[in-house]
C-alpha cells in the first residue's frame, strides 16, 4: 500500500513554485526552499524581515489595505520573470497577511501558454517580453504627480487627454515645477507606452553636437565619426516618444531640421544622401515664453506653431500652496529610505510656514529644502527648528532705517542682499547658474557677496 500524503502538508507547500507569506505588518513569515533559491535569499535568515528587504520588488504589501483581496503581479528582476497571484488573508473579517504564488517563473512556460492563443497576440506579448526585459518604459507615471488642488486635478486631466491623442505637445512651466514628470506620464499613459522614450535636453549639448545627435550620422562623416555610423535619437525613439527638453535652447541652424522631422515624418543623417523615415511622437519642454522668443527673433515661428498643437501649461506651487503638506509627507517619506531617517510626523507650523513662502524654485526648490531640513533631525518629528526659515522683511522698518546716514541707500544695499540670496538657494549655492539669472558676471557676484556678507 502507498504512502498517505493526504497530511503531508510540508510537501504541498514546498511543491507550489515562489511562495511566500507576510503578515499584517508586511513582515516575512514562511518562504519554501523553492522560492528562497529562486530569489537568491537565505530562507532561515529572512524570516521576520520586511518583504521589501528581502525581495525589494515586491508589492505584496499593498494588499494589505484596501478592498481588493486578489492581485496578479508581473515581475522582472535579475534576468528573471514570474507572474504570480496574491491572496489577501483573512480571519474573523480583519486581514492578516498576503500569501503569494507563481503561476509561471521562467520564459519557456510563458511561451507554452502564448502558443494557446492567435499568433499576433503571442508576437505582441513577445515583443513586451523584450521591452520590459531591457527597461525601455519610463521612471514617472501619472500617479507621482502629487497635489490634490484643481489645478493639479486639471493638470491631471490634460495628461489623460494628451495620452489618448497623437499630437505634438508643448510642456510650459518654471524651473523645478515637474515638466520631465509630466512628459514620462504622457508616455506612460500613451498608446506608444512600450516603446522607448528618449530624453533629449537641447540646452546640454554643444552646438556642434546637437545634430548628430539627434539625427545620427553615416560613416566617415567628419573626423572621430563611429565605423558603421550611428543612430541618433529620433531613431532610437522611432514608435515611441522623443522628449525634447528646454527646447527653448534649440540652436536656430536646427530648427528647420527638426521642423523637417516633424512636418515630413523624415530625418537625413549627417553625411547621408538618403532619408530615414521614422514615427515619432514629439513632446517638448519650455521654461520660457517661446511666442516672445518667436517675436525677437531667436525662435521660428513656424516651428513653434508645429510644436503648440497641444500646450500643457503647469502651475507653479505658489499657485497651489495648499499642495505642500501632500508633497512634504511624499519627500519625507522617500527621504527616510534614501537618509535612513524614521520621520512619523510632521508640526502642524512646518506647514504654515511654508506656504507662506512663493517658491522661485517650485517643487525642486521644496524637495531640497525638506532634505536640508532632514539631516538635522535625530527623532522622528520633524520641526519648525529643523528649517532654516527667514524673517519676513516685506514690510519696512521705518525707525530702524532711520538710524542710517543714508536710509535709501541702505534699504537698496538690503533689497540687494535679499535677492542675490534668493536666486543662491534657487540654484542650490551653484554661483554659475545665480550669475546668469542674474545677468551678471560670475566674478562680480562674488565681489557683491564679499561686499553684501553673503557666505562666500
Amino acid at each position: 500500500m502507498g504512502r498517505d500524503i493526504s497530511t503531508d502538508y510540508n510537501l504541498f507547500l514546498e511543491a507550489i513554485a515562489g511562495l511566500m507569506v507576510i503578515d499584517k505588518n508586511g513582515d516575512l513569515v514562511y518562504i519554501n526552499d523553492q522560492c528562497a533559491d529562486y530569489i537568491k535569499v537565505d530562507r532561515e535568515k529572512s524570516i521576520g524581515k520586511y518583504i521589501t528587504n528581502v525581495f525589494p520588488p515586491s508589492n505584496m504589501q499593498n494588499l494589505l489595505k484596501g478592498k481588493n483581496k486578489y492581485n496578479t503581479n508581473f515581475y522582472f528582476t535579475d534576468g528573471r520573470m514570474s507572474i504570480s497571484t496574491q491572496v489577501q488573508l483573512q480571519k474573523d473579517d480583519e486581514v492578516v497577511g498576503v500569501l503569494e504564488y507563481d503561476m509561471i517563473q521562467d520564459v519557456e512556460a510563458l511561451d507554452q501558454l502564448l502558443e494557446m492563443y492567435a499568433t499576433t497576440l503571442k508576437e505582441e506579448m513577445e515583443y513586451f517580453k523584450e521591452q520590459v526585459r531591457s527597461f525601455k518604459n519610463t521612471k514617472y507615471s501619472v500617479d507621482n504627480i502629487i497635489g490634490s488642488s484643481e489645478k493639479i486635478k486639471e493638470l491631471k486631466y490634460q495628461i489623460e487627454l494628451a495620452a489618448a491623442s497623437n499630437s505634438t505637445i508643448l510642456i510650459c512651466g518654471e524651473t523645478g515645477t515637474g515638466k520631465e514628470l509630466v512628459a514620462h506620464s504622457i508616455h506612460n499613459l500613451s498608446a506608444r507606452a512600450f516603446h522607448n522614450f528618449v530624453k533629449v535636453n537641447s540646452a546640454g549639448m554643444a552646438e556642434s553636437l546637437i545634430e548628430s545627435e539627434l539625427f545620427g550620422y553615416e560613416e566617415g562623416a567628419f573626423t572621430g565619426a563611429k565605423k558603421g555610423g550611428k543612430k541618433g535619437k529620433f531613431e532610437a525613439a522611432d514608435q515611441g516618444t522623443l522628449f525634447l527638453d528646454e527646447i527653448n535652447q534649440m540652436p536656430m541652424s536646427i530648427q528647420p531640421k527638426l521642423l523637417r522631422a516633424l512636418q515630413e515624418g523624415e530625418i537625413t543623417p549627417v553625411g547621408g544622401v538618403e532619408d530615414v523615415n521614422v514615427n515619432v511622437r514629439i513632446v517638448a519642454a519650455t521654461n520660457q515664453d517661446l511666442s516672445d522668443l518667436v517675436s525677437k527673433g531667436s525662435f521660428r515661428e513656424d516651428l513653434y506653431y508645429r510644436l503648440n498643437v497641444f500646450p500643457i501649461v503647469i502651475p507653479p506651487l505658489r499657485e497651489r500652496l495648499e499642495d505642500i503638506p501632500e508633497l512634504v509627507e511624499a519627500r519625507v517619506q522617500e527621504l527616510n529610505r534614501e537618509l535612513g531617517k524614521n520621520i512619523t510626523s510632521i508640526e502642524p507650523e512646518v506647514y504654515k510656514r511654508l506656504q507662506e513662502y512663493d517658491w522661485p524654485g517650485n517643487i525642486r526648490e521644496l524637495h531640497n529644502r525638506v532634505e536640508a531640513a532632514m539631516n538635522y533631525t535625530t527623532g522622528e518629528v520633524l520641526k519648525v527648528e529643523h528649517f532654516n526659515f527667514r524673517v519676513d522683511n516685506s514690510r519696512i522698518n521705518l525707525d530702524a532705517v532711520n538710524r542710517f546716514d543714508n536710509p535709501i541707500v541702505a534699504v537698496k544695499k538690503e533689497a540687494e542682499r535679499k535677492l542675490i540670496n534668493e536666486v543662491l538657494i534657487k540654484f542650490d549655492y551653484n554661483k554659475t547658474k545665480s550669475a546668469e539669472y542674474l545677468k551678471i558676471p560670475r566674478t562680480l557676484l562674488y565681489q557683491k557677496m564679499k561686499r553684501l556678507g553673503i557666505d562666500l
